[in-house]
């Protein structure tokens, strides 16, 4: 490829591309730096996220056969209007952190209402009251899980970035510098032999008249 007509072959330009180079160089050096906490923070969480969710799926279990059995011994009606009379005693706070520059939310169970039944014992019972309890219990867990599943999405978004960048750096950008480079040292170098060429001509001329 000629760059005769896009590169102004001067020492000028040399040391432009020169120092867009360098400073392509640091760019790939922070990007692959970033790329490696990014990996690491990814195959951390993974681990936790699988340790999460194997966390949860027997509890789950065991709230479903109990919220099945409150659907059973007290009917639908019952335990649909319990469930929509019932005022929500647990929050969950959104907060953020930062892993490199990527904003992750995290996720805090608070409890509002330290009672540990906030309906009424008329036309319950203990499949309700055990449901209840394991949601609480279960409840934290289930969002440790979700933040690191949403976790590693963003995480891996910014990898799937980042990697990009830094392709575009070592096979594109980088590349097409010092070819740049090349081309003006090869050029300045033909010209300085050309002129060193011409001189020796005049010195030889001048040298024959004498």
């Amino acid at each position: 490829m000629s760059f005769a007509q896009s590169v102004t072959a001067t020492k000028i330009e040399l040391l432009k591309y020169k120092r867009s180079s360098q400073i392509a160089t640091m760019v790939q050096k922070i990007l692959d730096d970033k790329r490696k906490v990014l990996l690491k923070n990814i195959e951390e969480m993974i681990t936790e996220a699988t340790h999460a969710r194997n966390d949860i799926w027997e509890p789950l279990r065991s709230i479903y056969e109990s919220v099945n059995d409150a659907y059973i011994s007290l009917g639908t009606n019952t335990v649909d209007s319990i469930a929509k009379s019932t005022p929500a005693v647990m929050e969950v706070d959104v907060n953020v952190k930062r892993i490199v520059d990527v904003v992750i939310p995290t996720l805090q169970v608070l409890e509002k209402d330290h009672k540990l039944t906030p309906y009424g014992f008329i036309d319950t019972n203990t499949s309700v009251d055990l449901a209840t309890k394991k949601i609480k219990n279960l409840l934290p867990n289930i969002c440790k899980a979700a933040e690191y599943e949403n976790s590693i999405l963003s995480l891996a978004k910014a990898l799937e970035k980042t990697q990009k960048l830094l392709n575009a750096l070592e096979n594109i950008i980088i590349p097409q510098y010092n070819q740049k480079i090349r081309f003006i040292l090869s050029t300045l170098e033909e010209r300085e032999r050309e002129e060193f060429a011409r001189l020796k001509k005049v010195k030889a001329a001048i040298e024959k008249r004498k």
